[in-house]
Parts: C-alpha cells; structure tokens; sequence
C-alpha cells in the first residue's frame, strides 16, 4: 500500500486514509489509479484470501476504469506516484512499464511498437516511462523509452527512445530542448 500512499500524496500533496478515500470518491482519475493498486495487493495473497479479495478488487477496478473512461490494466507495472489528470480517453497497454512521479494526461496511449527488420522478422516493443516524466494531452508514446525528467507535449508521437531530460514535441516526435527541468507537482520521494 506503500505505492498508493505515494499516489495520493500525488493529487493532494500528502498523503492519508481519509484523503485516499476522498480521492476515490470525488476525483474519477484516481480510481483507477487506487483500484489498480488494490488488485495487484488483493494478487499478492495467498489462497484462498486472495480470490476473496481479488475479485472485489477487479470489479472496483473495471468500475472505476469504465467511470473514467480509461484502459488501464491492473497488470501494468507501475511505480509509485503515478498521477493521472483528467484521464479520459487514456490507454495503456499492459506491458508498458511506468516509473516513480509520471504525470499523465487525458487522451495519452502508451502502446505497442510492431516492426519488421530486413529479414521479415517482426521486432515488438513496448514503452518504458521512467521516473519523474511528464506526458501532456494525447500524446502517443509506442515502444520507445522515455528517459527521466523529460516531458512529452501534447499530441506529440513518440516511436524512438527519448535520452533523459528532454522536451518532445510534434508528430514525429522532435527533441526541441534538453537538459530540461521536469515538471513534477506534489513529487513523493521516500
């Protein structure tokens, strides 16, 4: 539950039972967020605990996901302080992998990268957003790496990795400032 008192601390800037509880009940891009982290607990039980909290958990989580209007798998790695603002229209495929104080943006996909090298064989990779990260509004991010600190603007598409503590924006994804300062509100670090 350690990663969901860094959530928390996320949106409101500290953290405790009440404020989580609030934040699942009046804010509809943390409940997935909070939800998500009660599966993956709930999976860490042993039988036959586990399938009495799990499915209860799964079904908070699909309500809370479907009230939000996001796909966000309870299998996808996610580190904590993950803030989501807004959140509708956000997809995230399971694989991808989230670091430590990701801001994520309503409308953003984080997805799947299909590529056929020279000899026909298909390469398959998935995003890696490493810790502190900014992704803004519908910003698309397939298979590539995004390096710490580094923000990505609003509808930008992002196929290659990205080196730490850059700015990209645009479609394709253009590295347009480093050495930038990232953008992270209410940063949990413990």
């Amino acid at each position: 539950m350690f990663a969901l008192k860094a959530d928390t601390h996320r949106l409101f800037g500290r953290a405790s039972w009440p404020l989580t509880l609030k934040g699942l009940l009046v804010n509809s891009a943390f409940g997935p967020v909070a939800s998500l982290r009660l599966c993956q607990a709930a999976h860490r039980f042993a039988p036959p605990w586990r399938w009495l909290a799990w499915v209860p958990a799964r079904i908070l989580h699909e309500l809370t996901c479907c009230r939000a209007g996001i796909e966000l798998p309870w299998r996808t790695q996610i580190d904590p302080g993950l803030t989501l603002t807004h959140g509708r229209g956000m997809v995230v495929n399971v694989n991808s992998r989230i670091g430590r104080n990701v801001t994520l943006f309503h409308g953003v996909t984080l997805g799947q990268r299909d590529a056929i090298d020279s000899s026909g064989n298909r390469q398959t990779s998935y995003p890696v957003i490493e810790d502190d990260v900014w992704i803004g509004p519908h910003a698309i991010v397939v298979g590539a790496r995004v390096g710490k600190g580094s923000r990505i603007a609003g509808g930008a598409y992002v196929y290659q990795d990205v080196p730490a503590y850059c700015v990209v924006l645009g479609n394709p994804g253009k590295i347009v400032k480093t050495e930038c300062t990232p953008d992270v509100v209410n940063r949990f670090d413990s």
